[in-house]
C-alpha cells in the first residue's frame, strides 16, 4: 500500500502510519499538510494519515477544512502517546547547542525545558524528522532537533534528552484518510458495524438551533467526544460545526441524524470508523 503521511521517515506520521497498516508499505513523504489530499485524489495514494489533535496544542483547523473541501472519507482514529527528545550529531553536549530547529507543535509542546536555557534560539521548521536527517547529512554542529526516538535511531544521532515535552502524558490524534466520501447524508448507504462517527453540520441561523440539535443528540443517547466550530469563509461570523460521537446503538444514531437532516441546511458523514483509544 501506498500511504502518504505529512513529514519523512522518523516522524510521528510514520510511526502511526506503522501501527496502523504495518511496516510493509510505501510512504509518499509530504512536507505540507496541503499536499495530502491531491496525493489521495489523483490516486497516487492509497490512504493517507493526518494529525488532527493534540491534548496540549488542541485541534488543527486547517486539516478539519482540508478533510471538507476534498471530500475525504474518515477510514480509521489512532491516538498515540507523543515522546520528544533532544538529540545532535554524536559527541556533541547540550552545553554545544546554539540552536534547536523542528516543527511548531513540537517546540509549542517543550517550551518549558528550554526556559532555563534561554541561550538556546528555537527555531520553525516543516518537520521534525527532516530536521534530524538533515543535521546528519550536512553534519550540523551546535544544531539540535526535537524528534522521535525513532529519527535519533535512524539518522543515528545522539539523545542528549529524553522526554523533554513540559506535559509528560502528551498525546496526539491522527485521522486515516481515503478518497471518496459518499455524503450528502443518505441514510440507506450506512453501515451498522462502527462505533464512532465524525460529522459536520451547518445550523439554520435561528436562536436555540445548535442547543436543540445538540438536545436530539442526548435523547438518543449518543456520547459527544468532541465539537468544534469552524469559520464558513464566504459567510462572515457563520459557522460550520464538527463532531465525534461514540455509537452505542446503531438505529439511534440513524434515527438522531434523521432528524437532524431536517433541522440543519448541511449534513455531511465525515467518517463512520472504530474508536481507538490510547
Amino acid at each position: 500500500m501506498k500511504i502518504a503521511i505529512q513529514g519523512i521517515k522518523g516522524s510521528f506520521h510514520h510511526i502511526v502510519a506503522n501501527n496502523y497498516f504495518g511496516e510493509d508499505i510505501a510512504l509518499l513523504e509530504c512536507m505540507s499538510f496541503t499536499d495530502i489530499p491531491t496525493l489521495l485524489m489523483n490516486d497516487d495514494a492509497d490512504s493517507a494519515v493526518m494529525a488532527i489533535e493534540n491534548s496540549i496544542a488542541g485541534a488543527i483547523l486547517p486539516n478539519y477544512a482540508l478533510i471538507d473541501e476534498y471530500d475525504l472519507s474518515i477510514e480509521g482514529e489512532v491516538y498515540i502517546n507523543i515522546h520528544h527528545h533532544l538529540m545532535a550529531l554524536k559527541g556533541q553536549g547540550i552545553e554545544d547547542i546554539k540552536e534547536v530547529w523542528s516543527h511548531p507543535m513540537a517546540l509549542l509542546q517543550c517550551r518549558k525545558f528550554f526556559r532555563s536555557r534561554p541561550e538556546i534560539k528555537l527555531i520553525e521548521e516543516k518537520d521534525t524528522a527532516e530536521v534530524a536527517k538533515r543535521i546528519k547529512e550536512k553534519g550540523l554542529k551546535g544544531i539540535a532537533a526535537i524528534a522521535s526516538k525513532m529519527a535519533a535511531d535512524m539518522y543515528e544521532l545522539d539523545v542528549l534528552a529524553d522526554d523533554i515535552q513540559t506535559i509528560k502524558n502528551n498525546s496526539t490524534r491522527f485521522f486515516i484518510l481515503k478518497k471518496g466520501n459518499d455524503s450528502p447524508y443518505h441514510p440507506s448507504k450506512l453501515g451498522s458495524v462502527k462505533d464512532k462517527a465524525s460529522i459536520k453540520f451547518i445550523t439554520k441561523h435561528d436562536a436555540g438551533s445548535l442547543a436543540e440539535i445538540l438536545d436530539i443528540f442526548g435523547k438518543h443517547d449518543l456520547n459527544l467526544t468532541k465539537i468544534q466550530s469552524l469559520p464558513i469563509i464566504d459567510k462572515p461570523w457563520n459557522y460550520a460545526f464538527f463532531i465525534d460521537l461514540v455509537i452505542d446503538d446503531f438505529v439511534l444514531y440513524k434515527n438522531a441524524l434523521h432528524l437532524i437532516s431536517k433541522k440543519v441546511t448541511h449534513l455531511k458523514i465525515l467518517g463512520e470508523y472504530h474508536q481507538n483509544n490510547l
